[in-house]
């Protein structure tokens, strides 16, 4: 273990070198560049890239030479780097109100979805085990890295797929995996909030589980939403990181918010409380 710890710096190091290497060379008229801003704007991609690498080659290698733990703490670690390197600074919040939380381990969590970057600002403070739409495993590179942190992909009108997802959640929350999901179960711009999809919410009825929500969005300097990281439409995975990488000051915003108890419940019934939870916190008018 010491060995492979020791390999896993290394292998940072160097890249961290060639990175440097490389932005001396920009810097050094040695490889053409526009004026100004877009030469921090490169070296920043660069980073991505390199801690990319990283994660692939931790995924890889590190991953099945580790326990659930140690992947846990290289999962958050990972993902506050990345945030780091995003320029997205996370902040954890509770309730307006002040109430009290309790703490629920196995709960399974919930929350509404602006962009990719929702899973790392999660997994960040507390990494789970996700399920996204099928459409997140061909993204490069995050595709892989997501499906070997544990993600678990959902394609869209598929019953026996959900079905099958359903039970799998089932499994993972029994064996104390912490699981997480989107119901809106597409990315939304920020001020809107899309109907919660009930399907999934079974899985916390079956495993008898209670349910924590959280309200996530993304704020710039002024505390009003961030539009570089909007994911909707037609805009790629490429767009989006390179708005992302281009804005300054982008805060993400995570409320924790009252556990939903399951017991008893029927999955229609959580769907909407949970929403309505969220819709509350983010300052939404109910539809």
């Amino acid at each position: 273990m010491l060995r492979l710890k020791l390999v896993e710096y290394g292998l940072k190091h160097c890249i961290f070198r060639i990175c440097s290497l490389r932005l001396k060379k920009y810097n050094s008229g040695y490889i053409d560049r526009p004026k100004g801003r877009p030469k921090m704007i490169a070296y920043q991609y660069l980073r991505v890239s390199a801690h990319l690498l990283v994660g692939l080659w931790t995924c890889a290698v590190v991953f099945p030479r580790t326990d659930a733990a140690g992947r846990e703490r290289r999962i958050k670690r990972w993902s506050g780097q990345l945030l780091s390197i995003c320029g997205v600074q996370l902040e954890v919040r509770h309730p307006a109100d002040g109430q009290q939380l309790r703490q629920v381990p196995n709960a399974m969590i919930v929350a509404n979805h602006i962009s990719w970057l929702d899973i790392f600002v999660i997994n960040t403070h507390q990494p789970c085990r996700f399920v996204a739409k099928a459409d997140v495993r061909d993204w490069p590179l995050i595709g892989w890295l997501s499906s070997k942190a544990g993600t678990v992909f959902l394609a869209r009108g598929n019953r026996r797929d959900v079905r099958r997802i359903y039970a799998g959640l089932v499994d993972a929350v029994h064996a104390g995996e912490r699981v997480a999901f989107f119901p809106e179960g597409t990315t939304t711009e920020q001020g809107k909030l899309l109907p919660f999809h009930a399907n999934l919410f079974e899985a916390a009825i079956e495993a008898a589980v209670p349910l924590q929500p959280y309200a996530l969005r993304y704020l710039d300097a002024s505390g009003a939403p961030h539009p570089a990281v909007a994911f909707i439409g037609d805009m790629s995975f490429a767009q989006s990181i390179s708005a992302i990488l281009k804005a300054r000051q982008i805060r993400a915003e995570l409320v924790r918010l009252p556990v939903i108890e399951t017991t008893g419940a029927h999955r229609r019934e959580l769907a909407q409380a949970s929403r309505s939870a969220v819709a509350q916190a983010l300052g939404h008018k109910e539809s």
